[in-house]
């Protein structure tokens, strides 16, 4: 079973990674690139989904790691 999508949000002057539906964050980095860098190491190990938001919340990018299908449906 996949565990939950990781994401790469806007923590104060910092960025944190927070499982899906977590209030709390896993872990806080200066950069948005080592929380990527950390957020996907835990989306691998999970084989779940990274995103990583833009400063304003949008999401920039995703990053499966999942066993989607291929080719995928739709």
């Amino acid at each position: 079973m996949a565990g939950k999508n990781q994401h790469v949000v806007p923590h104060g002057d910092a960025w944190a990674v927070k499982g899906a539906g977590n209030t709390r964050a896993t872990s806080v980095h200066d950069t948005q690139k080592e929380a990527a860098d950390a957020g996907r190491r835990i989306a691998e190990n999970q084989g779940s989904e990274l995103v990583i938001h833009r400063p304003d919340g949008r999401i920039r990018d995703k990053d499966s790691h999942g066993h989607d299908p291929f080719p995928p449906k739709g």
